[in-house]
């Protein structure tokens, strides 16, 4: 089993910028694709960033690209997304998510993930 728990969250203006952590325990995530998604009050969940085992390997929302960025360090278990040029359209719920996957790949959709953090709010105000 894996535990995800995400943090960093908060309110901020638009324009501005906010790193999410995602730490993992129970097992070690260097074998695992790391994923960020997000929900809005709603809407569905949508991809945001994913990242392969590696890190070599990363994939970003049409949304989001070119601001965000997925990054990971294994050592410490964890996951990071920062997220700069925030707009109110950022305001969501961000979550955490694990697939067990050594390869390239990297799972865009929700449903393929095995673990999931339980979310930090995001709030951008314009």
């Amino acid at each position: 089993q894996v535990q995800l728990v995400e943090s960093g969250g908060g309110m901020v203006q638009a324009g501005g910028s906010l790193r999410l952590s995602c730490a993992a325990s129970g097992r070690t995530i260097s074998t695992y694709a790391m994923g960020w998604f997000r929900q809005a009050p709603g809407k569905e969940r949508e991809f945001v960033a994913g990242i392969n085992w590696s890190g070599g390997v990363t994939y970003y929302g049409a949304s989001v690209k070119g601001r965000f960025t997925i990054s990971r360090d294994n050592a410490k278990n964890t996951v990071y997304l920062q997220m700069n040029s925030l707009g109110p359209e950022d305001t969501a719920v961000y979550y955490c998510a694990g697939h067990w996957d050594t390869s390239a790949y990297v799972p865009r959709a929700g449903r393929e993930y095995d673990y999931w953090g339980q979310g930090t709010q995001v709030a951008v105000s314009s």
